[in-house]
């Protein structure tokens, strides 16, 4: 077997993508704005995952640490997203909002968040089981 399709130099990269999420983001053209998105590496997934741990108590003097799904979702999410920039100062503001995370949950409906959750989950692999990654090595 040929090694060479594992070397970084010869690894497909991740582009970003460009979605609508929503019609109620307009642009001075009159058409909807996409949200752009980018994948993070595992190195980043697991300071996010860790970053979003929580102390439970299972026994009277037991706890261990669980992740918090939600907040894990929300802040992956968040440094998925490059555009609109999260972290500007006055789109928080304009929200009256502090946090990446909190913006993000604020000036999304339901639905659309759920829809950025799902695209983010499928940008960095998660939503791809070994039948679709076959079939896409088929094509």
């Amino acid at each position: 077997m040929n090694l060479q399709a594992f070397m970084a130099q010869n690894v497909r990269t991740v582009e970003t993508q460009k979605i609508v999420i929503s019609d109620r983001f307009i642009g001075e053209d009159g058409q909807p704005i996409p949200f752009e998105f980018k994948a993070i590496t595992s190195e980043e997934e697991a300071a996010i995952r860790k970053d979003c741990m929580v102390k439970v108590k299972v026994k009277k003097h037991l706890t261990v640490d669980r992740p918090d799904q939600e907040a894990f979702l929300t802040k992956l999410a968040a440094t998925c997203i490059v555009y609109p920039d999260l972290k500007n100062e006055e789109l928080q503001n304009s929200y009256g909002v502090r946090g990446e995370d909190v913006l993000l949950k604020t000036m999304l409906l339901p639905g659309e968040y759920q829809e950025v959750l799902n695209i983010v989950q499928e940008i960095n692999g998660y939503g791809k089981d070994m039948n679709e990654l076959r079939d896409e090595a088929k094509n």
